[in-house]
């Protein structure tokens, strides 16, 4: 049962962070996510002065 908790950890590292998906230009799901959050700007709160 190891050994299936270990393959499935393993295509799962693989299928988030290694394989390209050409839907989103060639690149991991993890970078698209991580670019994705980096272009995100904070909205300041109702109320609150900047």
């Amino acid at each position: 049962m190891a050994d299936v908790e270990l393959a499935t950890a393993e295509w799962v590292d693989w299928f988030n962070n290694q394989r390209l998906h050409t839907a989103i230009g060639d690149i991991p799901p993890h970078e698209h996510e991580t670019n994705h959050y980096a272009q995100l700007q904070p909205q300041p709160a109702a109320g609150v002065n900047a």
